[in-house]
C-alpha cells in the first residue's frame, strides 16, 4: 500500500497550497487583474489536488499547533481587502444565516481566501517539519477543514472572483 504523506497526491496538493501561501502573502507585489486571474487558476487546483488525496487516518490524538498567527490573518485579509476594494463583497447563497433572513447575505472574498490561507499556513508549517506521523495528521486535519468549511469557500470565492474577472464582458 502506497504511503499516503509523501504520495504524488500530497506532494502535489502540498506544492499549490505553499503556492497559495506565498501569493497571498506578497499581495503587495501584484496588481488586482494579476490576482484575480492568478486567484481563479489556483482556486480550483487546491480543491482538485486535496479531493483526490486517498483517506489516511490519524497518529496522534494531540492537537495540531496553529502557526497562522492572528495579525498574519489579519494581514492576508486587509491586504485582499484592500486591492479587491468594492469588488470583496458579494452575495452568499450557501451561508448558514441565510435561512434565518429575510435579506441576502454578503460576505468578503477577501475573508474567504484568508481563512483558507490560515488552513493551508497551518498545514504547510507543520508539513514541512518532516516529521511522517505530524505530517500525517496535519494532512488529515487540513483534509477535514476543507470538507466542513474552506472547500465551499473556495468555490464561493472562485465564483465571484470569476464575476470580477469576466465582468466587462458580462455586463456589456
Amino acid at each position: 500500500m502506497e504511503d499516503i504523506v509523501f504520495s504524488n497526491y500530497t506532494i502535489d496538493f502540498a506544492r499549490v497550497a505553499l503556492e497559495y501561501c506565498v501569493f497571498v502573502e506578497k499581495i503587495k507585489e501584484s496588481d488586482k487583474k494579476t490576482f484575480v486571474d492568478n486567484m481563479t487558476k489556483v482556486l480550483p487546483l487546491l480543491y482538485l489536488k486535496i479531493s483526490v488525496i486517498p483517506e489516511i487516518k490519524t497518529c496522534y490524538d494531540s492537537e495540531m499547533e496553529n502557526k497562522v498567527t492572528e495579525s498574519m490573518y489579519e494581514q492576508v485579509q486587509e491586504n485582499i481587502a484592500g486591492l479587491l476594494g468594492g469588488d470583496d463583497l458579494y452575495l452568499e447563497t450557501f451561508h448558514p444565516d441565510i435561512q434565518l433572513s429575510d435579506s441576502p447575505v454578503a460576505v468578503k472574498i477577501s475573508e474567504d481566501l484568508a481563512d483558507i490561507y490560515q488552513d493551508l499556513g497551518n498545514f504547510i508549517a507543520i508539513f514541512k517539519n518532516g516529521q511522517k506521523e505530524t505530517m500525517n495528521d496535519s494532512l488529515l486535519l487540513c483534509i477535514d477543514n476543507f470538507r466542513r468549511f474552506w472547500g465551499q469557500r473556495t468555490v464561493n470565492a472562485l465564483r465571484a472572483l470569476h464575476f470580477i474577472k469576466y465582468k466587462q464582458e458580462i455586463e456589456a
